[in-house]
This record gives structure tokens, sequence and C-alpha cells, in this order.
């Protein structure tokens, strides 16, 4: 069976091989290797730190994340035999090419910026809303503070009227001047009711004596006659 290895880059390649009829309801097998220079000759499964199942329909598969400038021997083999010569290819990945590495630094600092952005939104959040809630809880200290402020200055009022008004019950001489005049006006028309209802009687009496009096001096007057 012959192997080829095709579209190598730094970290892909892709593998083809010829359909094999035992495979064709069952798998393939594809294991490789990096720096297969340094390894023991033999081809073992043992050998191989990377292997792959592949449905039996299919003939290809692209290889991913291998390492740029570096050997790699590929083996494929139908179901978990271990693989021959003639089932296995070496070939070498290339080198990183610039715009790649560029732009996987623009991806990964576009991540971190985004990531970062994130972390500091949600903080912002946190510190917005523990900033919103001890200022809440502040006006509600206040707002009960100042009731109870009220509370008690009105129940100081309550109870210093109360005080003055069980004082003057106590001391009636300490009615206040208003409460003493309106004493003095109300005895002063009963003084003049009083008086008013003798007036008659005394002009009635006044009268019947100048009545009196007349009758006398007819009297008289007749007699000198």
């Amino acid at each position: 069976m012959v192997i080829s290895v095709q579209n190598i880059t730094a970290n892909t390649a892709m593998v083809l091989w010829p359909t094999i009829p035992s495979c064709a309801d069952s798998f393939y097998s594809i294991m490789y290797q990096s720096n297969w220079n340094t390894m023991m000759p033999g081809y073992s499964r043992e050998h191989f730190q990377r292997q792959e199942r592949i449905p039996g329909s299919r003939t290809f598969y692209i290889v991913e994340n291998l390492t740029p400038l570096t050997t790699y021997i590929l083996c494929v083999t139908c179901q978990s035999a271990n693989p021959s010569s003639d089932q296995c290819k070496i070939f070498h990945t290339l080198a990183q090419d610039p715009s790649s590495v560029s732009s996987k630094k623009k991806d990964l600092a576009l991540g971190i910026w985004l990531t970062s952005s994130i972390i500091l939104l949600i903080i912002a959040c946190i510190l917005l809303y523990g900033c919103l809630h001890i200022w809440w809880r502040k006006r509600q200290e206040r707002a009960r503070a100042q009731n109870v402020e009220s509370n008690d200055e009105d129940k100081r009022q309550a109870w210093v009227s109360s005080e003055k008004s069980a004082e003057n019950y106590e001391n009636p001489a300490l009615l206040p001047v208003s409460e003493d005049r309106n004493r003095e006006d109300t005895n002063t028309d009963r003084s003049n009711v009083a008086t008013t209802v003798n007036d008659p009687l005394t002009a009635n009496e006044t009268n019947s004596l100048t009545y009196i009096d007349q009758e006398e001096e007819a009297v008289q007057s007749t007699a000198v006659n």
C-alpha cells in the first residue's frame, strides 16, 4: 500500500492511501510520531504516541497540530494491526509563516484584550452595585433617624403641654393674664346686668314719691283758697 503525504505546512499535512477491501466495513488506523530518528528501529504500535481511527469509507485524513520544522513518520493500517514499512511515510513540516505567526499573535492579543475587558466590566458592575447598596442603606438609616427625632420632638411637646395643663389645674392663681381679664370682663357684665335689673324698681319708687308730693301741694293750695 502506497502512502502519500501532501499539502504539508508548518502545522498540518494531508495523508492519502488506497482503498483496502478488507477495511471497507471496518476502520483505518493512522499513527504518527515526531522525531522518528531518535526512536528505536521498528514499526510497533507502541512506538507511536498519536493514533486516530478513520471510517473505512474514507481514504484521506488531515493531520493537525504539528510542530514546525519537525520530522514525522506516519503509518496507515487496517484496523489495529502493526504497520509495515510500505504502510509508512516520513515527511518534514515547514517553517512557520511570519504572516500566520503575526495573525496568531493578533488573535491572542485580541483574546486577551476581550477577556480583560469582560473581567473589568464585571468588576465595575460589582463595585457599582456595592456603592448603590451602601448609598441606599445610608439613606434608609438617615430617614429612620429623622423619623425617630420627629417622634421624640412630638413626644417632648406633648409632655410639655401636659405639664403646663397640670400646673394650671393645681395652681389656679397661675392662670394666664388673658384668663384673668376674661374673668374681670365676666364680673363687669354680671354687675351691669344686676344694675339693669334693679333700675326699674328705683324708677318706679321715684315716680311714686313725685306723684305724692304733687297731691300734697294740691291739697295745701286748696286749703289756702
